[in-house]
């Protein structure tokens, strides 16, 4: 309280005079406090007012601290020079820009300079790579020109017959006939084409008492045969049809021998002349054995020793159909191999019975006995005592139920109808053929029915005589197709039959299949077979077979070509050299005359046949590796030179031991230009390509103002008669090579791919060797056959929307095979794929081969194919079955002969490299592998396909897959 009031009354006391002292100073503290704050804070308001406003005044030139001009700004004396610094390096750096720009200028233009080079040296280096390989090709054909170990041949000089044929040499006796003395050689060169002249039966008594069914058949086949002519004059061999003769108006012996000695070509001896006697019932009679005919060759079924000229006449078979074509979808399948019966015999014997009825004696007891007098009696013993054991179930009878057919005395009647006989020949495995008893009767007319019925429906002929000639004997291999038993081996038969084994008994039902199909069931069959044995026997070649001429499409090429990067990168892989040469074709008939000396028995005994020359096939021979150095190296290209090797030397030469060649692009289309433009483009630069054969397949011309690209070939557009796929296999003459890649128009393939194909193609030239794979699958519930084109390791055929074949079978397609399939590829505009896959398997036996694709082959984006269409795989599944019954064969028998040990074979593409290597970014698991371990078949995209072992490839990269590790 006291401090309180001394506070109050200022202090007084001994505490008041320093708490003023403390007082002052603080208010002096506050003070300059309050001034520093004054002077921080107003005194820059201040100035910035006096600054901002007192250049407001009407006076400029008394302005000082206002914003000014930059003219004005240098006017000030001391920033002029500041002034003039500015204006000079602002002038300095505008010339430094527009240099900056000039430079990035020339610099563009160098860099553009620089890519230019780049791109000339890698052309200069195409070029002179080009250079080197013409100058080596040249080389090349230098020196085969100089060694010229295949010189080129002229025509020989044409032998000239006599007019009168004075100085032809006499045999002794007309039964001692044979070419060298009874046949004129002078008016058959071997360059005459054969020429046959064939006589008028209407103009001739003997005419009227032909058979009319027969004669109309004859009529229709010459008219349409290629070596008939109308000029008697230059004719090689004159024929004359004499029989079959019918009985009530049949012309005495002496009359008809006459009649043949007044023919205008006779002279004198008949020689050159070919007297055919054709057969179409079973009891027909020898009447030309009481003729005389001169220097003649006859040509019938039914011969005596005594007349039979062999190599001279022929033996022919019946005329069963003679103005109609087999039904090839009542002969039954090839398999089952063995059907209910193991044999059957039916047939009676009108003379010489004797003992054939009587009780049947044992085995033992026949073989312990005396031999019979009559072979026949002991063959009857024994098919009894066989069909009595019940072993086996076999059906013989010596005793026809109705009326037999009339036959020769000794020989075994044909018992029933055609239709009935036919019947149990389905039902049997073997069908038993009596030769006649009188052994001076070679051949008879009733045993050549029977072959012909039995070849007919599948049952294999079991002939009982060795010393039967059977139909065309010196050119076919009978024991292919048949079993020819001497008659005192009757006891072995049993035995001897049961012994085959299915896989030969399917093999000689196939060959009697073909030798039935091709020489005996048609008119047409039976009168070109005597032809060809006659032309063969002397050594005339066939007639080449026709060409498809091709007519032209005008249309305007320039389009420069860009090739697809994704089709033609190929990075460090060298496909080799583009040819700059003109475009090579292969050779054509190289063999015109050695298959008539070498190739006989192969050409008669191997579909097609010997009834038409090829330029070219794919069975002819090659050479062995070492005969292209030593004197036989026209026109080979040997990888390395012969040295070998790795890369850009084995993919500069084709190498192999076939010459060198190219190949065609045959590509059908139908109204997709725009799909086709850049199918065409993609085909710039592949190398080997010889032509490009574009099959026009609609009505519709293409435009006018169409541009097709200039891919370095020429581009052939074919204009066709209709809208078929079978188009896509004419031989069109245009197409100069052996080798044929057909293609689709939407189908992409890359150059490296599709050069590895042709690769593989030279090494199996008589296969399809394609990329999109496909197979027949077994349908269980309705036991036929079903197409599948799931991916599978089950392959058996190749689609030819991208495959290589040869042109052989381009001819087959469209001249030899059966018509009715191509009448069903026009039904229903499908499945040509499927009958060329069933042609090759036909002829070759063999599966188709399949290489593999990197996953391009289909055209993303292009319109809408047919394949498409869900009735598209129904109509296959009725193709296949179809053909199976055309070809007469079942359940996977023909078609590409394909079973778990026949799939097709597989090759690896061209990139593989050792498990070491590294592989290029893109190309790992690259085509067909398996792993050296496992054996596993590997998808080009699985994984067990990349970083595995894969084993090393042969000369063409390929590795040959194990039947049970095929590929997809």
């Amino acid at each position: 309280m006291t401090g309180y009031t001394m506070l109050r009354n200022g202090g007084v006391g001994n505490g008041g005079q320093p708490w003023m002292l403390r007082w002052s100073s603080r208010i002096r503290l506050t003070w300059l406090s309050f001034t520093l704050f004054v002077i921080l804070v107003f005194f820059p308001l201040i100035a910035h007012y006096y600054l901002t406003t007192i250049d407001d005044a009407d006076d400029a030139g008394k302005r000082i601290f206002g914003p000014r001009t930059g003219n004005e700004l240098c006017e000030v004396k001391h920033v002029q020079d500041l002034c003039r610094i500015r204006e000079s390096v602002s002038e300095e750096l505008l010339q430094l820009e527009a240099k900056r720009q000039e430079l990035n200028s020339e610099i563009a233009k160098l860099n553009l300079k620089i890519e230019a080079c780049k791109k000339s040296i890698e052309n200069a280096k195409q070029d002179l790579l080009q250079l080197k390989n013409v100058i080596s090709q040249t080389e090349h054909s230098y020196k085969e020109l100089m060694a010229q170990n295949q010189p080129k041949l002229s025509l020989p000089i044409r032998l000239l017959p006599d007019k009168d044929d004075a100085n032809f040499p006499l045999p002794k006796s007309n039964r001692n006939c044979r070419l060298h003395n009874c046949f004129d050689y002078s008016r058959c060169p071997l360059t005459s084409g054969f020429p046959v002249y064939v006589y008028n039966s209407d103009h001739y008594p003997f005419g009227n008492s032909l058979d009319p069914l027969i004669k109309q058949a004859f009529e229709a086949t010459v008219r349409t045969n290629v070596y008939v002519t109308e000029n008697a004059n230059i004719a090689c061999v004159y024929i004359v049809l004499v029989g079959e003769l019918q009985e009530p108006i049949m012309p005495k012996p002496t009359e008809l021998e006459q009649q043949l000695h007044s023919l205008p070509y006779w002279r004198t001896d008949g020689h050159n002349h070919l007297i055919i006697n054709l057969s179409r019932k079973s009891e027909t009679q020898n009447f030309i054995y009481n003729i005389s005919t001169g220097r003649a060759m006859i040509a019938q079924s039914t011969f005596y020793d005594g007349q039979y000229r062999p190599g001279f006449d022929i033996v022919v078979s019946p005329l069963v159909h003679a103005m109609s074509e087999p039904n090839f979808l009542e002969i039954p399948p090839q398999v089952p191999v063995k059907r209910k019966y193991l044999f059957s015999f039916q047939g009676e014997k009108i003379e010489s019975l004797r003992s054939s009825l009587q009780e049947v004696r044992s085995f033992e007891e026949e073989i312990e006995g005396n031999a019979p007098a009559d072979y026949d009696d002991r063959i009857i013993t024994t098919l009894k005592a066989v069909q009595d054991s019940k072993l086996d179930f076999v059906l013989v009878e010596f005793t026809c139920k109705n009326q037999p057919k009339a036959s020769l005395p000794t020989e075994w009647a044909l018992c029933g109808e055609r239709d009935d006989r036919l019947e149990l020949l389905k039902l049997s495995t073997f069908a038993l053929i009596i030769t006649p008893g009188d052994t001076h009767l070679v051949i008879s007319a009733g045993c050549a029915m029977r072959l012909f019925e039995a070849l007919e429906v599948g049952a294999i002929p079991v002939i009982l005589g060795e010393q039967v000639q059977l139909p065309y004997n010196d050119v076919i291999r009978w024991n292919e197709a048949a079993l020819i038993i001497p008659k005192p081996r009757i006891t072995e038969v049993h035995f001897l039959l049961r012994s085959i084994s299915d896989n030969d008994l399917l093999a000689m039902r196939r060959q009697g299949r073909f030798l039935w199909e091709t020489y005996f069931s048609t008119s047409d069959n039976v009168f070109s077979t005597v032809l060809a044995i006659i032309r063969t026997r002397i050594q005339i070649p066939a007639a080449p077979i026709r060409e498809e001429t091709a007519v032209e499409i005008p249309h305007r090429s320039g389009k420069a070509a860009g090739t697809d990067p994704n089709m033609a990168d190929n990075g460090d892989l060298d496909l080799g050299p583009v040819e700059t040469e003109p475009p090579y074709a292969s050779p054509k008939y190289l063999r015109n005359f050695t298959l008539t000396a070498m190739d006989v028995y192969r050409n008669w005994n191997s579909a097609p046949g010997p009834f038409h020359l090829f330029p070219y096939t794919p069975f002819d021979p090659v050479l062995p590796s070492e005969a292209k150095f030593l004197g036989s190296g026209t026109g080979f290209r040997p990888i390395g030179g012969g040295a070998g090797g790795s890369g850009k030397e084995f993919q500069a030469a084709l190498g192999g031991n076939v010459p060198r060649e190219q190949f065609t692009v045959v590509m059908l289309t139908y109204e997709r230009e725009e799909v086709l433009m850049n199918s065409l483009e993609r085909l710039n630069g592949l190398p080997y390509l010889n032509k490009v054969v574009v099959v026009w397949n609609s009505p519709k011309l293409p435009s006018e103002d169409l541009l097709w690209p200039d891919i370095g070939v020429p581009i052939m557009v074919v204009r066709t008669e209709k809208n078929s796929l079978n188009n896509r296999f004419l031989p069109w003459d245009e197409i100069e090579t052996e080798a044929i890649l057909s293609i689709d128009d939407d189908a992409h393939l890359r150059h490296d791919e599709i050069m590895f194909g042709f690769r593989v193609w030279r090494e199996a030239r008589d296969r399809i060797v394609g990329f999109p794979g496909r197979y027949h699958a077994w349908d269980i519930p309705h036991q036929s056959w079903l197409y599948n084109s799931n991916y599978s390791c089950e392959l058996s055929m190749v689609l030819t929307g991208a495959a290589f074949f040869h042109k052989y079978y381009a001819y087959l397609y469209s001249y030899v095979m059966p018509q009715a399939i191509r009448d069903m590829v026009d039904e229903y505009i499908n499945c040509e794929d499927i009958a060329m896959n069933f042609l090759v398997s036909h002829i070759t036996r063999k599966p188709p081969i399949k290489v593999t694709s990197r996953w391009t082959f289909r055209c993303p984006g292009c319109p809408q194919a047919l394949s498409h269409d869900d009735s598209h795989f129904h109509e296959r599944h009725k193709c296949i079955n179809f053909f199976v019954k055309v070809y007469g064969n079942d359940v996977g028998d023909f078609p590409w002969d394909c079973s778990v040990w026949n799939w097709p074979l597989c090759y690896r593409g061209p990139a593989t490299r050792s498990s070491g290597a590294k592989a290029r970014p893109g190309q790992e698991g690259r085509g067909c592998s398996f792993s050296r371990a496992e054996h596993t078949c590997a998808h080009p995209m699985h994984p067990s396909a990349r970083g595995s072992g894969l084993l090393p490839g042969t000369a063409a990269g390929a590795a040959l897959l194990s039947f049970k590790h095929a590929c997809f």
